[in-house]
């Protein structure tokens, strides 16, 4: 039996462990990425690990989220990061270059690396046939660090596409339709990896599009092959030197094959509040819309904004509505600008915001109140827009163009002929906004301004945690449940005394200053606790607070991470009786002595006892046991 790509990847990079589904494995990581919002956290912790300059083949810090900057605060994190870059051998991306995933696609993955980034949608990387992997920036610090990437083995799962996509459907549809079956649970502990003809119609940027959405399956990543697309991409971006060929044999096996038929899809559109609640645009349409915005690191390249272009050519946006656009990166506007589809989307009245993740992260341009928002996004959680009772839906570039135009979602195979996009044999490449490493480090001052504050310490593990249930939650919470984004939020994430006052806002308000009172406690949660953004604050501010313990029925993979790095211990409840008799007040008592033995948690409240398990490899029980991963790398 032949090898899949995915194996073929990871047992190059096998550093420990064996490359069995459940089986813990340490991977070398070739390349790391950071955005702002995750960078200045990341860099501090890289910062106390005394490491002079980083291990790995490439590191880029990227500012592409925190960009409005209505306070010093942003502004003094930017000056920050490109001090920190110059002295620790970190390639820096200034403001307006781009989206991190983007630019990162255009100027610097490489087929068959590893890349870990402190970014959720970091698997875009996986459209050049990379490994890429979102994690918490600790993570992301200890390989800067030389320190290999753990995680479960997970099992592959191998999409087979055959034919071709038809007029008017685009490769978010695709993606769409996975989420469609699969639910945002389906690809937990799963690499999701496109075989089959169908992936030769899809060029890089159509293929990064469905792997950088596939986060929101839950799975570890997903990755295409690298093959003659591939190629025809790295060259046109003028560094073909890149490229190597790689594919899964012929012979090889999968743990489950899902097949798509590109030639029977038709245009998809999720409903509010999930990426997964999705279904045919023909079923929603005629659904009065207040705004459009197209862009995100899921639908901003060149080939999408030019067919919005040529959609929207002589034509006027409604007046009822709104449309925004964001490039995904300088590269993209500029060429965007050459071929005349700027000047087209002006004149039909579309706003032309910066090059940044923006409206995506309720970063600007929150739509009116009540109101109807289609987005190219990836993500529609409920308040993620910054207004908290819109509705957002998700969908490709053609159907957000017609329902520009319309007013009301619309199909756009009402359109008649679809526009051709020609593909450049050439993009504009230039560097000049992309930093090179100090050549003499030890000159370099870091930058540090009023708002970044120390790394809080998490103290040791007692040997018994006690504790009130500080919140109880249901199913799918988000990190933007935990720790909300937005304009006013997210220029605190070097700060986490300030951040931590905003620790389930939109959930329950009075959780933080409840936690301080009770000194720290618990957290239940429902399935899937913690799925969505990689942002490692959902766990180090209610750390902070003083939350111990977090149990559930089931958690996300990157939260999972995050909890155990900054020693918060995660339990799994057995069943559905288990979770009923835990509620928010209850006095809980577990000792944790021997996590490896039969674990209890003891509701004193209630006078009941509630198994609990764990899967916590004995790497991760000592991580926790000394506070953190943290205090692990520093010999604490």
């Amino acid at each position: 039996m032949g090898a899949n790509l995915t194996q073929k990847i990871l047992k190059e990079h096998l550093v420990s462990g064996e490359l069995k589904p459940g089986c813990e494995i340490g991977i070398r990581v070739d390349q790391t990425l950071t955005q702002d919002a995750t960078g200045t956290m990341a860099y501090l912790q890289y910062e106390a690990l005394g490491i002079p300059r980083v291990r790995t083949k490439l590191s880029v810090s990227y500012v592409d989220h925190n960009m409005l900057q209505t306070g010093f605060e942003n502004a003094d994190d930017h000056r920050f990061l490109q001090s920190i870059a110059a002295k620790y051998g970190i390639t820096f991306s200034r403001p307006g270059n781009g989206i991190c995933h983007q630019v990162h696609l255009e100027r610097f993955g490489v087929p068959g690396q590893v890349l870990l980034g402190s970014d959720s949608h970091t698997p875009t990387g996986g459209g050049l046939g990379m490994i890429a992997v979102g994690a918490g920036g600790l993570d992301v610090a200890l390989a800067m660090g030389g320190q290999p990437f753990f995680l479960t083995t997970p099992k592959v799962v191998g999409v087979h596409l055959s034919g071709r996509l038809q007029p008017w459907v685009s490769a978010k549809d695709i993606i769409l339709e996975l989420l469609r079956r699969l639910t945002v649970k389906g690809g937990v502990g799963k690499i999701i990896e496109y075989i089959g003809e169908g992936v030769k119609t899809l060029s890089v940027p159509e293929r990064a599009t469905i792997t950088n959405m596939g986060a929101e399956l839950g799975a570890t990543t997903s990755v295409f092959p690298s093959d003659e697309v591939t190629r025809a991409y790295l060259r046109a971006q003028k560094r073909e030197q890149s490229w190597v060929p790689l594919s899964a044999d012929p012979d090889a096996a999968y743990e489950e094959v899902i097949e798509i038929d590109l030639n029977r899809l038709e245009p998809l559109i999720a409903r509010p509040h999930m990426p997964d609640n999705v279904c045919k645009v023909e079923e929603v349409a005629g659904t009065k819309v207040q705004q459009v915005a197209i862009g995100s690191c899921t639908n901003s390249s060149f080939r999408d904004l030019m067919t919005v272009a040529a959609i929207l050519k002589g034509k006027t946006v409604h007046p009822d509505l709104s449309l925004v656009m964001s490039p995904g990166s300088n590269q993209v506007l500029r060429m965007f600008t050459a071929y005349g589809g700027l000047a087209d989307v002006i004149a039909a009245g579309a706003r032309i915001l910066e090059s940044s993740c923006g409206p995506c992260i309720g970063m600007g341009q929150a739509p009116p109140s009540g109101a109807v928002s289609v987005r190219t996004f990836n993500r529609n959680f409920e308040g993620r827009s910054g207004t908290k009772d819109a509705r957002i839906y998700l969908s490709g570039p053609e159907v957000a163009a017609a329902t520009a135009l319309a007013g009301v979602i619309a199909d756009p195979r009402t359109l008649g002929t679809p526009p051709r996009v020609e593909w450049p044999a050439e993009f504009i490449v230039d560097d000049n906004l992309i930093l090179s490493p100090a050549a003499e480090p030890e000159k370099i001052e870091v930058i540090r301004g009023p708002n970044i504050k120390p790394l809080p310490v998490k103290e040791r593990m007692p040997e018994v945690i006690r504790g009130e249930v500080l919140l109880k939650v249901g199913d799918n919470i988000t990190t933007d449940h935990i720790m909300p984004a937005g304009a006013k939020i997210l220029p605190l994430r070097s700060n986490i005394p300030a951040i931590s006052a905003y620790v389930f806002e939109g959930v329950d308000p009075t959780f933080p200053e409840r936690a301080r009172k009770s000194k720290g406690g618990v957290v239940v949660g429902g399935a899937n606790y913690g799925q969505g953004s990689s942002r490692e604050h959902a766990a180090l501010a209610p750390m902070y607070l003083g939350v111990k313990a977090v149990l559930a029925k089931s958690f996300a993979r990157i939260h999972l991470a995050n909890l155990i790095n900054f020693g918060i211990l995660p339990l799994t409840l057995g069943n559905e009786e288990d979770f009923v008799r835990l509620e928010q007040g209850d006095q809980l008592e577990v000792a944790v002595s021997d996590l490896r033995g039969k674990l209890v948690v003891k509701n004193l409240t209630r006078g009941v006892e509630i198994p609990v398990r764990h899967n916590l490899t004995d790497r991760e029980i000592a991580m926790l046991k000394a506070g953190g991963a943290l205090a692990v790398a520093k010999g604490n």
